[in-house]
């Protein structure tokens, strides 16, 4: 699927991915504000506490993501439920 089907899939609920992202076990997100939050506004994160690496060092968090050029233009997407 496109970006702009991944993002309603988002505003679905759905985890999504790329099929051309390195890691696996990697997905993004739409995080949304509830009374305990200091964030006011919907926002997307990545999260890559599932990511399988022999690298020790790879990140396993979850942070805010900004998409590229490259990941908006993909048709690569998929649900990673």
């Amino acid at each position: 699927m496109n970006f702009g089907k991944a993002i309603e899939a988002m505003k679905e609920g759905r985890a999504v991915r790329r099929k051309g992202w390195n890691g696996k076990g990697i997905f993004i997100k739409i995080q949304s504000p509830d009374e305990n939050s200091f964030m006011s506004h919907s926002y997307i994160y990545i999260d890559t506490t599932g990511l399988k690496t022999d690298n020790p060092d790879a990140p396993k968090n979850r942070v805010p993501w900004l998409a590229s050029q490259t990941d908006m233009l993909a048709e690569d997407w998929v649900l990673a439920e």
